[in-house]
């Protein structure tokens, strides 16, 4: 399944499933369960008044995330063990352009939506 953001702002956004679950989990978005019964929004909004708090949400994930890659790496180290296997696309790399999708978004005064 994919996850596609529309806006009338910005282009559309399409993630995979895994990434868009995550992403909207972050948010708070990702309790419904979906029309074939899986859980994980199929579809939804975002709303203008909401996008400043999804940003910081995104943000804070991020920040926890590469600290606990950096801790990931440094624990190796301090073993003296090769680096261990990291996701090769990290959530920073994920998030960014749906964070940019949210900015541009709450300037403009227009929502985001998916599944629709």
């Amino acid at each position: 399944m994919l996850y596609k953001f529309k806006s009338k702002t910005t282009g559309d956004l399409i993630m995979l499933q895994p990434s868009g679950r995550r992403v909207l989990g972050i948010i708070g978005k990702d309790t419904e369960p979906g029309d074939d019964g899986d859980v994980g929004a199929a579809r939804g909004i975002i709303l203008p008044e909401q996008m400043a708090a999804a940003i910081a949400a995104l943000e804070a994930a991020v920040t926890q995330d590469e600290a606990a890659r950096d801790a990931a790496v440094a624990q190796a180290q301090a073993r003296n063990e090769p680096p261990p296997q990291l996701e090769a696309v990290s959530l920073r790399q994920r998030a960014q352009p749906f964070i940019e999708m949210l900015r541009r978004c709450r300037e403009a005064g227009t929502e985001i939506v998916w599944g629709v």
